[in-house]
């Protein structure tokens, strides 16, 4: 009798400790997973901001080649403009030769009017997409920051609890 009730009652003080230790563990495992989620928060942070960066460089890129084929375009119509005027005066004064070579000149300014007017659409399409996926990253980066500092106050309370839990013992 004596001897089961010594057995039982070290079964019971060695379960105690193992729940015990067990819990801490626990703990401690939890403490684990949080600055592991908290570290993947930070590497989405970091992965967000350079994809951030990257397409406000490419939707400036844009912009400036945009504004180069606007450039283009209006010194096109220039062009376009003059070669007109002399067509005109070609016409006024009966040279049919330099005529026909005013109408190609025309029609291959037109042609670079039209490929330019192609290219900046493009562009701003492009730039368009630019900011729109600007404004998914800054979305994303700021719910990546909303949950890393929730992840943080998650292990400075686990850590004081740890804390406590040590002190008490």
């Amino acid at each position: 009798m004596r001897r089961s009730l010594f057995s039982l009652t070290f079964l019971l003080l060695a379960a105690m400790c193992v729940f015990a230790q067990s819990d801490t563990t626990q703990d401690r495992r939890d403490l684990a997973k949080d600055r592991h989620d908290r570290n993947a928060d930070q590497r989405d942070i970091n992965h967000d901001r350079r994809d951030l960066n990257k397409d406000r460089r490419d939707r400036n890129g844009d912009l400036r080649d945009a504004h180069r084929d606007q450039r283009d375009i209006n010194a096109d119509r220039r062009d376009v403009n003059k070669d007109r005027a002399e067509l005109r005066r070609d016409l006024r004064n009966g040279n049919t030769a330099a005529a026909n070579a005013e109408r190609r000149d025309i029609r291959n300014d037109e042609r670079d009017i039209n490929k330019d007017r192609r290219d900046r659409n493009a562009d701003l399409r492009d730039a368009h997409r630019d900011q729109r996926d600007i404004n998914h990253d800054r979305r994303d980066l700021r719910h990546d920051r909303v949950d890393h500092n929730k992840d943080n106050r998650e292990i400075r309370a686990e850590k004081r609890d740890l804390h406590k839990d040590r002190k008490h013992r």
